[in-house]
Formats: structure tokens, C-alpha cells, sequence
């Protein structure tokens, strides 16, 4: 295993992740996830099967989608972001649930928990956006106690927000030395890598969740570039080129077009689960 306590947090690594933290705070992601995906953390809370008494910690748990039905099966749950600005909502949404959890902000590549702290360590399209994907997955493990539980839920490459992604490549900066892709995570067999021989009793399923919000893609497109932080950035960094604005534009907005039918999408994810040896 990764031993992250000899890794070098260097000025360009602070760097890297102070913009990641200024990307999710900008936009309205609380909104977003609420609107959109708020189904796709109780769905990975029982994928990974959290029980009463068990210690919870949700990595990358933005404002509580999977941390807060966590909390209401009774366990203790610890829910750590780099982005604190998002514990505002996350605890007014834990407030209306009554649900009680603790909020840490973390670095899902250098978490500041004990070794084998939890019995299950989780992240609902969070860790995928963690940009060296060997760290955070050598941290779930970590911070895990033997025989117990991770859950992972990513977007796959080749699902709606994946080809998205892609779509936005062209136009974003290339990513940083040692930095990988973060739809990367919803590839089954790249997770397997990731995680090694340190984990067993594996499954993996590709589901979807029905977005019925859009209908059409251009109201795809002005949500995702006012609300989305990695849209936002992508955005901002073309807002002086007509040329390359316009071209983002048209992309997105045809993105969207081609996956509404009957005035939905289905947005495809893998959920990853496993012991840890």
C-alpha cells in the first residue's frame, strides 16, 4: 500500500487543490445535487450495506447526499469534503432529516484520520473528482479496518456525464503531471487496478438515474454553466473567445439534445463495493 504519510505535499499540490476547492464552491452545486442526484446516496448507502453502530466516513461527501441516509440507519457518520463551503447546506440538509453527523474538511488524497478508523469508508461521485486517483484509493483503503466495507459510486466514461467531459476537453486546460481522468473511476477494471490485491469479495454494477429536469439541451447547457463548478471553469476559461464560447456551447447544447427522450435523460454510474483484506 500507498504510505501517503512519506508523499510530499509540495506548493504545486497546495495549488492544485485550493483550485479544486475554489471550483466546487463556485456555481451552485448544492442545488444541483439536490435537483438531480440527491437518489444516488441512499442507493450506495445500501449497496454497501452501512448498519447501525457502524463508524461511516464519506469521502468527498459534499452536501450529504449519501452521508445523511448513512446517518439515518444509525451509524456514525463522519462526512469529509475539500470544499467546506458546501457544510452549509449539508447541515441544513441534515437539520431537515434529523440526522446527526460530523462534518470534516479533508483531502481525500491525504485524509486526517487514524489508520483503520471505520468499518466503512464510502464516496458518492466524490473521490472520483480526486486528481491522483492511486492516493485517494490507497486512503479508502487505509482508513478502513480489515474486513471492512468501501463503496464507491462513480459516472462511467461512456455514460451521459462522462461523454460530457469529453466533450469539454478540447476546451480545458490538459491535466496536471500524474493527474488522471476523473470518469476514469466508473471503469470497473481501472478501480480493480486501483485497489489491488488489497480488497475482495468485489462487485461492481452499472445503473442509471433518470434526469427528467432538461428538455431540451440548451437548458442542459445554461444549467450546467451557471451551477456546475467543473462546467463553470471550463466556461470561464473561453469567456474571451467568441469563437471558442460559441463552439463550447454548441457542444454541450448538443450533448443534451442527443440524450433527451421523452423529455428525460439516464445518466450511467458504476457502483464498486469490496472488503478489505
Amino acid at each position: 500500500m500507498t504510505d501517503l504519510h512519506t508523499i510530499a505535499i509540495d506548493d504545486e499540490d497546495k495549488a492544485l487543490k485550493a483550485k479544486h476547492r475554489a471550483m466546487w464552491a463556485s456555481g451552485d452545486y448544492p442545488a444541483l445535487a439536490s435537483d438531480l442526484i440527491w437518489p444516488l446516496g441512499p442507493r450506495l448507502v445500501q449497496a454497501v450495506d452501512v448498519r447501525r453502530g457502524d463508524r461511516v466516513l464519506d469521502v468527498a461527501a459534499g452536501t450529504g447526499n449519501a452521508a445523511i441516509p448513512a446517518a439515518l440507519r444509525g451509524a456514525i457518520v463522519t462526512a469529509s469534503d475539500l470544499t467546506p463551503e458546501l457544510f452549509g447546506a449539508g447541515h441544513r440538509n441534515a437539520q431537515e432529516a434529523r440526522a446527526t453527523l460530523e462534518w470534516v474538511p479533508a483531502d481525500a488524497e491525504a485524509l486526517p484520520f487514524d489508520d483503520d478508523a471505520f468499518d466503512v469508508a464510502m464516496s458518492c461521485i466524490g473521490v472520483m473528482f480526486a486528481p491522483h486517483h492511486e492516493r485517494a484509493a490507497a486512503e479508502l483503503v487505509r482508513v478502513t479496518r480489515p474486513g471492512g466495507r468501501i463503496g464507491v459510486l462513480s459516472w462511467t466514461p461512456t455514460g451521459f456525464i462522462g461523454r460530457m467531459f469529453a466533450a469539454m476537453k478540447p476546451f480545458n486546460a490538459p491535466l496536471p503531471a500524474g493527474a488522471q481522468p476523473a470518469p476514469l473511476w466508473g471503469d470497473e477494471q481501472h478501480v480493480r487496478d486501483l485497489f489491488g490485491d488489497r480488497i475482495t469479495d468485489i462487485r461492481a454494477t452499472r445503473e442509471t438515474v433518470r434526469v427528467d429536469r432538461f428538455a431540451t439541451g440548451e437548458e442542459f447547457r445554461a444549467y450546467f454553466a451557471s451551477h456546475y463548478g467543473p462546467t463553470i471553469a471550463v466556461c470561464n476559461r473561453n469567456a474571451d473567445d467568441a469563437e471558442r464560447t460559441a463552439a463550447l456551447d454548441s457542444a454541450l447544447t448538443a450533448l443534451g439534445d442527443a440524450a433527451i427522450s421523452d423529455h428525460a435523460m439516464e445518466w450511467e454510474y458504476l457502483i464498486f463495493t469490496a472488503t478489505v483484506r
